[in-house]
């Protein structure tokens, strides 16, 4: 009979998504914890290793460790640098040599069965010297050192001590002395590009970008070529994907005045989400706005800054969208036979008609993939998916699919803000980024839990984007938290998250709300709104000198730029947030380990005082080392320990981002 244990068993490999049902995901450059559970029966020792094959077909070995005394689970971390499909398995074997080691030292200690245990090793070491796979050199010390054990006119001391020549270690570390060696299934990892998990966005609309209002009240939009104009602007602040709400046609029919109300005006723009008019639809670009060489140029000043164009894919038509006459059967025709328009009570969107997907499923799927062809095509690689939770789940899964199978390099981002199984599994089928609750987790305990959760439960395949604000969401934090607010936000996004996000307004303190709504009054969403962001920052009303900071920091300290690294720590106020962020020598470009330590005060409001507790050991020091800490935001430099007071004023100052460095490295 098979049995599905194996001689000695592996269970619960990690990563792995729903029992290997889809790939675990990560990003080039992306360091990856792998993980077994694997034991044997009764005392002797076991030795465990990752098999990873890289794209190319090259296969390496790399040893697993025990990760914590009692659990039998054994880990390693591998950072994952070539685009493509990885495969893994893990092997397991009883450690002949480790397990000998271990019996010899106790019992010849104890004067136990000495040279018993002394023939044991001198049969295990020479049958390691008659290994043909091993180096010359090797088989002799081999040969050697079994000579030593056997070997009774030496001291046991001196014959034991023969076993622990770190030459000899180092080989047998490398090519165990192994026995009854069992194997799991595959695993599969797909590598994406690093910018499907590490990138700073900023979001603004290009219609509002040179929009000028004449003294009749008549708008004068504004267009590719003035958006271009505020690029440099962009890519100084240090920001490498721009995203543009939707740039096509906007329907007339039940379009929606300043404020969501019902009643546009011959001036008033229209949501840009109400896609479709006679003048085209989803590939088609507003004629406001300009033609498609307008939008090439846009794109390719947007490249020559080293910002890439991230567009919105929002399926969906106003009640003038081509598809509405040409093809009836893509949406939903109620009993009074009338169209049905997109609600999310009770918010009503009377200028959108959904798509039904099951009406015809293939001429719908036919018609996305052309329209996503046509934009990359266009030099677009990222698409901002709206509402995917309103669409089927099998749909993406094919879509994105169909479309990284022919073009690898494309991102899709989820506008997902739903309940959290629907939210996760988007991630699973294959969307590369995802929106969050980011916006609603406001306090430590909040916070805590949710950045330990998108770190260390759901990183095999969701990558959170964690945006400050959208068109939409302007919460009470924001709205009732002043200037400190923003500040807050902004430093807890850019340093928790490898991507995240801002949208144009965020950087001038914008709270004013809609009554009711936990959106900006006189939404963007509505009408044009050109801002002077360089009076504002003349003047010293703006956040973007700050904003700037934290994307140089990003750019200078890789460890901000992985995600499963974040580590809570503990301080004793229930507004001062701690963690940190550390990434190993081996895995920096430098060869120096990178750590960051970030310390938050939440409360926008307040002043704190508190100590905090460091768990050292999580960026990389030994328990009771000292270390240099320099604020990289302030440049002040002090001496810390495991235990540090703060003190955190939310009016100035309210939060560190500290370079952690050893003594030793410092030479001292």
């Amino acid at each position: 009979m098979h049995t599905r244990a194996g001689r000695i068993p592996i269970l619960d490999l990690s990563p792995q998504i729903s029992d290997n049902r889809w790939p675990a995901r990560a990003f080039a450059g992306e360091v990856v914890p792998f993980a077994a559970t694997a034991f044997r029966e009764g005392h002797d020792r076991i030795g465990v290793a990752l098999l990873l094959t890289a794209p190319n077909g090259v296969t390496t070995t790399h040893p697993m460790t025990l990760l914590a005394a009692g659990t039998d689970r054994f880990g390693t971390d591998v950072q994952l640098h070539e685009q493509g499909s990885w495969t893994y398995r893990v092997r397991a074997y009883a450690d002949d040599f480790a397990t000998w080691k271990h019996n010899a030292t106790v019992k010849i200690e104890a004067g136990v069965d000495v040279e018993l245990m002394f023939t044991i090793g001198e049969q295990l070491l020479g049958a390691a010297a008659r290994d043909t796979h091993r180096t010359p050199a090797e088989r002799r010390a081999f040969t050697a050192a079994a000579a030593t054990l056997a070997d009774r006119s030496l001291p046991t001391t001196e014959r034991l001590a023969a076993a622990d020549n770190p030459k000899l270690l180092v080989w047998i570390a490398r090519h165990p002395l192994a026995s009854l060696s069992s194997e799991s299934e595959p695993r599969d990892v797909i590598v994406e590009r690093t910018r499907a998990g590490v990138g700073a966005w900023y979001e603004f609309f290009p219609r509002s970008e040179g929009a000028k209002r004449a003294k009749d009240g008549s708008w004068q939009s504004g267009t590719f070529r003035t958006a271009a104009r505020r690029l440099p602007a962009v890519a100084a602040m240090g920001f490498d994907v721009l995203y543009l709400p939707p740039i096509h046609p906007i329907g007339t029919a039940f379009r929606k005045g300043p404020n969501n109300t019902l009643d546009a005006g011959p001036n008033d723009p229209g949501s840009p989400w109400a896609i479709g008019s006679a003048a085209g639809g989803h590939d088609a670009i507003h004629p406001d706005l300009g033609t498609l060489k307008d939008f090439s140029y846009f794109v390719s000043k947007a490249a020559a800054l080293g910002i890439e164009v991230a567009i919105d894919l929002a399926l969906q038509a106003s009640p003038d969208h081509p598809w509405v006459t040409e093809h009836p059967e893509w949406f939903t025709t109620l009993p009074d036979g009338t169209i049905a328009y997109a609600e999310n009570p009770p918010k009503k969107y009377q200028d959108i008609y959904p798509i039904n997907f099951d009406n015809d499923p293939d001429g719908i799927r036919f018609e996305v993939l052309r329209i996503v062809r046509h934009w990359i095509s266009n030099g677009i690689r990222i698409f901002r998916v709206d509402n995917p939770h309103t669409k089927p789940l099998d749909f993406w899964e094919w879509l994105i699919a169909t479309v990284n199978a022919e073009f690898p390099d494309v991102v899709f981002l989820a506008e997902a803000f739903t309940r959290p199984a629907l939210l996760q599994a988007l991630g699973k089928v294959g969307f590369q980024q995802s929106y969050t609750y980011f916006t609603w987790r406001n306090t430590k305990e909040e916070l805590e839990e949710f950045f330990d959760s998108l770190a260390h439960d759901t990183a095999d395949f969701l990558r959170p984007n964690l945006f400050v604000n959208t068109p939409d969401i302007l919460t009470e934090y924001l709205q009732f938290g002043g200037p400190a607010s923003f500040k807050i936000r902004a430093g807890l996004a850019a340093t928790a998250s490898p991507t995240w996000g801002v949208y144009a307004g965020f950087e001038l303190y914008e709270s004013v709300a809609r009554p009711g709504a936990e959106e900006n009054i006189d939404s963007e969403k509505y009408e044009y709104r050109p801002r002077d962001f360089q009076k504002a920052e003349e003047h010293g009303r703006s956040l973007a000198p700050f904003i700037t900071l934290l994307n140089r920091i990003r750019s200078e300290h890789p460890a901000l730029r992985q995600l499963r690294n974040l580590e809570i720590h503990e301080s004793e106020d229930d507004s001062i947030i701690v963690y940190s962020k550390y990434l190993a020598g081996e895995f920096t470009a430098s060869g120096k380990p990178d750590a960051i330590l970030v310390v938050a005060n939440v409360d926008p409001h307040s002043v704190r005082e508190t100590v905090v507790h460091l768990d050292v050991t999580k960026f990389g020091l030994a328990l009771g080392e000292s270390f240099e800490v320099r604020d990289l935001v302030t440049g002040f430099v002090w001496t810390w320990s495991a235990d540090n007071y703060v003190r955190l004023d939310a009016f100035t100052e309210p939060m560190h981002i500290l370079h952690v460095t050893a003594r030793k490295e410092l030479g001292r």
